[in-house]
């Protein structure tokens, strides 16, 4: 069965560039929104992230140069060009499709469990209580 951490290297790059849409960031930068915005569900390694940041670089989709991070060490910052925001426009269209195919197909062959992310799960038959 597949993991997690198996889905992650086919859509890393959509989210690299989704990352850079709020401006340059640094490696560790980029890593850390990941992991922040994923609630810890992705953890991007250092080898995937620079493989990543370097496909995007030779597709022109990244451009870097190199800077001074708050802790003042040197670090190579990464921007999203004018290509990288019409591929991730394209790319984010595609996956949304899939998703709504994928959600298709999965609603009719179980039903679907939708729970809030932060609430622990609740036993089967067991109810919840609303409250008014």
């Amino acid at each position: 069965m597949m993991n997690d951490a198996d889905r992650l290297p086919g859509t890393l790059d959509m989210l690299v560039m989704q990352t850079l849409l709020h401006g340059a960031q640094h490696g560790y930068e980029i890593a850390r929104f990941i992991r922040t915005q994923s609630r810890g569900k992705f953890r991007v390694i250092d080898g995937a992230l620079y493989a990543s940041l370097h496909r995007l670089e030779s597709r022109d989709y990244v451009a870097s140069r190199w800077g001074h991070a708050e802790s003042r060490k040197r670090a190579k910052f990464y921007e999203l060009t004018a290509a990288g925001r019409r591929a991730l426009r394209l790319e984010a269209t595609r996956w949304y499709r899939y998703v709504v195919g994928v959600t298709r197909v999965m609603a009719i062959r179980i039903e679907p469990v939708v729970m809030p992310i932060d609430r622990p799960a609740i036993a089967p038959g067991r109810r919840v209580r609303r409250s008014s």
